[in-house]
């Protein structure tokens, strides 16, 4: 959003009239087109221009990568892969340069990185072992451990600078590893330093009385943060899925940590994934891995670390393809410009004398020794030119109409995904019938206009997170969660409501299995009775029972999962149904108002018997008496004499 807004206000401030939604829409596709740019001049630096170009095209249409860089995705991701490829290419810069400038610039582009996306991880855990397999295979040098040590001093307090980072990357876990690889090369330097001023025997015994210390330091300081920190030094929700996804099937983070585990974006990839989001360049990448590891520098460790790193995240979470997708397209570049170099190369070219390799360097500078080394046979110009006159202009050029075939099935490939699964809205959703007439499905947005039109401005809507974003933009209406997931304790408030018997019963947490015995998830009679009682499978087939689609089926037949409903005799006390769409994907309830007053359970009141003989002043009493009433007197009758 600020950089949306700092784009708005620049175009702004240069007289050029755009509306900030225009500039929200275009986002992703802008960025796209830097994220090209900097591939072309990662690959460039790892291998050369050709391949830098290829894997400037491969990125700018491969689906993996234009699921998020479409017009209209505005999200961070679509602003993260720049940030990332980018600030891969100033690391490998700083690395073969030594240069504090490009160091800098690393650390801005990672400050940015931070600020856009918590995928920022990744980058501070790469990077640390890229360093630390550089010491392993002994290609220390002062460009190592210039670019490094700016590096994590200058993006440590940058990164520190975002408000929902504050001081974790002194305290989690997650980052622990650079600053332990900060103190390796701060010590393996000073050793280097000494090894250079002391005998040899001086050096194995400070040597061993150093390891010795660090060691201890170590192990009281893992003890101080274990027993002092708490809770600050766990592993983030994400992160810990992440790693321990692969361990076992029922581990810490599923148990304990399941409103993240249980996401969809956060399961495995499936191999047909695989194949969608990448095609092709899934059987190529691993040959530019092999030529990368082939000719190894100090640059190509760093993306065959890359590579490994990123198959292996990829495969135990789906949603992290998007960070596989850039250095498949950089690898499998490399692959394609080497088979093209070869089979397209000038023959001219190979008439010259055969290059050197580094052996033969060495042997002019030490021209007095005359003998070869041993194990070592020259080649001669004249076996080199037997071995090129195996390939024929027939191979080559068979050779090069094959790659071809398989760039141009790839564009094929990006072009359909993209036309069917990219390029509708999120929100509209289509079908194709038998006869391959499409079916457009707008109940979303039909939903979300009623909710809009018929509520109350104050009112509250739950649902579930994932639609929190839409129901705000869309329906202009309050929900209880939403796509923020940062503080994930609200989402861990409305999962029981929803999967609660009842609406109100949510005080005994229960464990909830929606799955029958044999492990099946099914929405018939044979279905989980958990599942047919919950209150979300309720609100979704409400009254579906009495429907028939078609004479074929019988009513309440759910055409998605080929199966009857289990459950048709669904009844609410709480809620009553206040909107359904056209498709029945979309239903709305109403919560009803609590009764005044409850109806209490009680007896009938006892009615005291009448006595039997009551007197006359009582009795006159309850009839009433008025004061001063003539009386009626009555005489004797006279007689007559």
């Amino acid at each position: 959003m600020v950089t949306a807004g700092l784009i708005h206000y620049v175009l702004n401030l240069l007289h050029i009239t755009v509306h900030i939604r225009d500039v929200c829409v275009f986002l992703a596709p802008v960025f796209s087109g830097l994220t090209a740019i900097s591939t072309f001049l990662l690959t460039r630096e790892l291998w050369n221009q050709g391949a830098g170009l290829l894997a400037a095209c491969f990125i700018a249409i491969v689906p993996g990568y234009i699921s998020r860089s479409v017009a209209g995705s505005f999200d961070n991701e679509g602003i993260a892969i720049f940030a990332l490829q980018f600030t891969y290419y100033l690391w490998v810069k700083s690395v073969k340069t030594g240069s504090v400038f490009w160091t800098i610039g690393c650390c801005l582009s990672y400050f940015y990185m931070v600020s856009a996306w918590g995928g920022y991880v990744f980058i501070i855990n790469l990077i640390p072992l890229h360093v630390f397999v550089l010491l392993l295979m002994q290609r220390y040098s002062r460009r190592v451990y210039i670019a490094y040590s700016t590096f994590y001093i200058v993006g440590l307090v940058l990164s520190m600078q975002i408000p929902f980072v504050g001081f974790q990357p002194i305290r989690t876990s997650e980052h622990m590893a650079a600053a332990g690889v900060f103190a390796l090369l701060q010590a393996y330097a000073f050793l280097q330093y000494l090894k250079d001023r002391l005998t040899r025997q001086e050096f194995q015994t400070l040597f061993f009385l150093g390891v010795s210390l660090a060691a201890c330091i170590v192990f009281l300081t893992v003890i101080y943060l274990t027993y002092t920190a708490g809770q600050d030094t766990d592993w983030d929700g994400r992160v810990f899925v992440l790693l321990c996804s692969t361990i076992c099937k029922n581990c810490y983070a599923k148990i304990h940590i399941p409103i993240i585990a249980s996401v969809s974006e956060h399961q495995p990839t499936t191999w047909v994934s695989f194949f969608f989001d990448l095609h092709i360049l899934v059987c190529t990448f691993p040959a530019g891995l092999w030529f990368c590891i082939k000719n190894i520098n100090d640059e190509r460790v760093f993306v065959a670390l890359y590579a490994i790193s990123a198959v292996y995240f990829a495969g135990v979470m789906v949603r992290l393809m998007l960070t596989l997708t850039p250095v498949v397209c950089m690898l499998s570049a490399v692959a394609f410009s080497s088979v093209f170099e070869h089979y397209m190369g000038d023959d001219t070219k190979r008439e010259k004398p055969p290059a050197e390799d580094s052996s033969d360097e060495d042997d002019k500078r030490n021209s007095g020794n005359l003998y070869d080394k041993a194990g070592k046979v020259r080649k001669h110009v004249s076996e080199q030119e037997k071995a090129e006159e195996g390939l024929g202009p027939n191979i080559k050029s068979i050779v090069t109409m094959l790659m071809l075939m398989l760039l141009m099935m790839f564009a094929v490939h990006c072009t359909w995904v993209t036309s069917n699964a990219y390029s509708s809205p999120s929100v509209v959703l289509a079908s194709y019938n038998h006869d391959g007439t499409r079916n457009i499905l707008d109940d979303f947005r039909e939903a979300y206009y009623w909710l809009r039109q018929n509520t109350d401005e104050h009112a509250r809507v739950m649902s579930w997170w994932d639609y929190g974003y839409q129901i705000a933009g869309m329906a202009n209406r309050t929900t209880l969660v939403d796509n923020n997931t940062w503080n994930n304790s609200h989402i861990a408030l409305v999962r029981p409501r929803l999967s609660a018997r009842f609406y109100f019963c949510t005080q005994k947490q229960e464990k909830i299995d929606y799955f029958t015995p044999q492990g099946e998830f099914r929405v018939d009679k044979a279905g989980s009775p958990t599942l047919l009682n919950c209150l979300m499978y309720k609100m979704s087939y409400y009254r579906f029972g009495e429907m028939q689609l078609d004479f074929r089926t019988p009513p309440g037949f759910d055409r998605t999962r080929n199966a009857e409903i289990g459950n048709k005799d669904i009844k609410f006390k709480h809620l009553e149904e206040a909107f359904t769409s056209e498709h029945w994907l979309v239903r709305i309830y109403k919560v009803k108002n609590l009764d005044n007053r409850e109806p209490l359970d009680h007896k009938l009141r006892s009615v005291v018997p009448k006595q039997k003989y009551t007197s006359k002043k009582t009795a006159k009493r309850k009839r009433g008496h008025i004061k001063n009433k003539l009386v009626l007197k009555k005489g004797k009758k006279l007689q007559k004499k």
